[in-house]
Formats: C-alpha cells, structure tokens, sequence
C-alpha cells in the first residue's frame, strides 16, 4: 500500500467526469488499498479516485471518526444517488482545497446504490455526516468541488485569496 499525492485545486482532473470502473481487477484493489491508506492519513474521512489523479468512479469513506455512530469502511464502485430527503446547512472543507472551508446546504438523507469492492451491488442510506460525505465524494466524480456549490461572490473573493496564496509561497 502507499499515500499517494492529492491533487489540489486547480488541478485539470479535478474538473473532469470520472470514467466509470470496467473492470474489477488486482490494478483496482491496490488503488482501493492505496486510497484507504491516503485517506487515513491525510486525515480525512473519504477521498475521490480523481483526487488522487485517477478518472474512475471510485469512493473510499470512513466517518466513523469524526461522528458518534460507528460506520464500517465504505468503498463504492460506480457509485449513484438514487434519492434524496431533506435538507441541511454545514460546514465543509475539502482535501483538494487545503484551508477552505464554507457552509454548504446538502440532502440530509441519501440513497446510493454502487457496487463494493468484490463487484457485488449494494445500496445504503446515509444520513448527517454520511450523507454529506457521500455526495461530496460524488460530486468529485462529477467534476464538482466545494466551490462550484457557492455562490458567485464568495467564489470569487475565494478565487482572489487563493491567487494572493501563489504569491506567497
């Protein structure tokens, strides 16, 4: 297993709609275990096939960390929100946007249907911390990231500090 690198805003990939998996190989578990352990370390709680420079449908998610209820593992192949109930208004951040967080409204329940790492199919519900991580990690897979949810203002004035950022380093 290794940590592999997390791509960071603006990286190309970041923007692009992941493939979807073809194929259930020994090339896909590594990347499986390699995200797992990238996503441990970070440390965050679900990490995107794209965030590690990788096009492909893939989410790995533990938030039994940073939330009460004990969750297993979660790894998705091809993974899809087939509903969603409620709404509501949290704080997020993101791996690819190091020191960025905002208030985002999301579903406060998900269905998602994928597949697990062994290609069986599988549907979960997500709710609270869950709910949101799942359809973060979605939106990676859509090309989406944290910014393109707010609004044109902040995400200009995000735009301007991230460019006096470059400047710095």
């Amino acid at each position: 297993m290794a940590v592999l690198e997390i791509k960071k805003y603006p990286e190309k990939i970041l923007k692009e709609r992941a493939s979807p998996v073809q194929e259930i190989d020994d090339e896909l578990q590594r990347l499986i275990d390699d995200m797992i352990e990238t996503m441990y370390s970070a440390p965050g709680i679900g990490v995107a096939a794209p965030q590690v420079g990788v096009s492909k449908r893939l989410i790995v998610a533990d938030v039994s960390l940073k939330d009460e209820e004990k969750t297993p593992l979660i790894v998705l192949i091809n993974p899809e929100i087939i509903s969603s109930e409620e709404e509501i208004d949290s704080e997020e951040g993101c791996l690819s946007l190091p020191d960025y967080t905002t208030h985002l409204k999301r579903a406060g329940r998900v269905f998602v249907k994928g597949l697990d790492r062994e290609g069986n199919p599988v549907e979960l519900e997500g709710t609270g911390l869950l709910s949101r991580t799942l359809q973060h990690e979605i939106d990676h897979l859509n090309g989406m990231l944290i910014i393109d949810r707010i609004s044109s203002i902040k995400r200009e004035f995000f735009k301007k500090r991230f460019q006096k950022s470059l400047l710095r380093d």
